[in-house]
């Protein structure tokens, strides 16, 4: 990539999104500072946020990635929500939706069916998410 691509490419942006009653943070804190080293725009939304809040964040900042990150066991019901919620707002499409955590296999299918672009378990490396990232964040 020559330097004048590289000065007229947009930062891509990023939330990461901490739903529910999961309060174990560290590891979002972990991935937001990989992405932030890796040259990402970073949002990060706090624990504890209900799913309209993040659907909320992620229209308002006008981020390029949705990435969740949830620990609780209650991804049936929140992804969902912030999906719909995305949805709602024409906001679905151009956004990259991420799931990060611990999703039995069989609800890692159910989440992809409904509109979960990857999903990030336990031993994913950094890397890994990178990549996926700069090769399947939308251009807009």
């Amino acid at each position: 990539m020559s330097v004048e691509q590289e000065q007229t490419e947009r930062t891509i942006r990023c939330l990461v999104a901490k739903v529910g009653l999961d309060g174990h943070d560290r590891g979002a804190h972990v991935i937001a500072r990989a992405l932030r080293d890796a040259g990402f725009e970073v949002i990060y939304s706090g624990l504890h946020r209900a799913p309209d809040e993040v659907v909320q964040a992620a229209v308002q900042e006008d981020v390029d990635v949705v990435g969740i990150s949830i620990l609780s066991g209650a991804h049936n019901t929140l992804v969902p929500k912030i999906l719909d919620g995305l949805r709602e707002y024409d906001a679905f499409d151009d956004r990259l939706i991420l799931v990060g955590g611990i999703v039995p296999d069989d609800d890692q299918e159910e989440l992809r069916g409904q509109g979960v672009d990857e999903i990030f378990g336990p031993g994913a490396s950094m890397e890994e998410m990178i990549d996926y990232i700069h090769e399947n964040a939308p251009e807009r």
